[in-house]
């Protein structure tokens, strides 16, 4: 069948946008892994769909894939391209929308300087809600057997805070992102067993208290241009730590987002642009 698709991208994190509220496809972990293919398919970083609600108070179902075909619980960057997507597409005229995502519910409102402001939900630092193994609660944790260098037996160990937006991050501050070898750490860290459902691996440089870049190791995609929930989850744990203020612009490779939280017992939002890239139709 021809299916009807958008590409966007959120700072860089790019995406394939599907409307199956008025086209029904039927998606497998196959389809979307060969669609998420930069050679052969399409290319995306993740895969979104909006469907019809089942909950009453939600104007869309907000699906995530991964580009390996694994569904995701949330992503931030995401959220306000899907907003802009359902807006340009004329299916709904609200300029304010909640989504339903498979963990809850988040709204989107669409700015005058055409940027989106989503309500993330506040940070969980409760490991049982994110999810984290853990016989305790902790500051900061660490975990040992890193193998820091190839031609060495020895392994270091790698400090981070764990916490959910909606979806399992480990947040680690480093003195320069710059300076990391994310292709090792990351997949190390997200396919740990602390972490049942895996986690998006973020390495933060705290430049000032508005101010931290970002780099992202996303669970099920590899490091990515940019990541809303992981900057959102970067600020949460600065702040959690008394590190930066409460509203901090992120700068990541593809782009620089702002994040506002007031602390616990507050909602943390992200702003931030969404640009379409082009409209298409391919055979599946």
């Amino acid at each position: 069948m021809l299916v009807h698709f958008t590409k966007m991208h959120g700072t860089g994190n790019d995406f394939l946008v599907l409307d199956l509220v008025s086209q029904s496809v039927q998606l497998t972990p196959e389809i979307i892994s060969a669609l998420a293919d930069r050679h052969t398919g399409i290319g995306f970083d993740q895969l979104l769909a909006a469907e019809p609600p089942t909950n009453p108070e939600a104007d869309f179902f907000y699906r995530i894939y991964n580009a390996d075909g694994s569904e995701a619980e949330q992503c931030g960057n995401g959220a306000r391209c899907l907003a802009k997507f359902v807006y340009d597409k004329q299916l709904t005229p609200k300029r304010k929308l909640t989504f339903q995502c498979i963990n809850g519910l988040i709204s989107a409102e669409l700015l005058p300087d055409n940027k989106f402001k989503i309500n993330m939900g506040e940070p969980n630092f409760s490991p049982g809600k994110i999810p984290f193994r853990t016989p305790t609660q902790e500051d900061i944790y660490r975990l040992g057997g890193y193998p820091h260098d190839d031609h060495a037996k020895a392994a270091t160990d790698i400090e981070f805070l764990p916490v959910s937006m909606g979806n399992p991050h480990a947040v680690i501050e480093v003195e320069s992102v710059s300076d990391i070898p994310i292709e090792k750490i990351g997949p190390w860290l997200s396919t740990h067993p602390v972490f049942p459902d895996g986690a998006n691996v973020s390495f933060m440089e705290i430049e000032n208290p508005a101010r931290l870049q970002l780099r992202v190791y996303e669970r099920g995609a590899g490091e990515t241009q940019a990541c809303g929930t992981g900057a959102c989850a970067a600020v949460a744990v600065a702040q959690h730590r008394q590190l930066v203020s409460s509203t901090v612009d992120v700068a990541m490779p593809g782009g620089q987002i702002t994040v506002q939280w007031q602390g616990p017992n507050h909602d943390l939002f992200q702003i931030g642009p969404a640009k379409k890239v082009y409209d298409g139709r391919i055979k599946i």
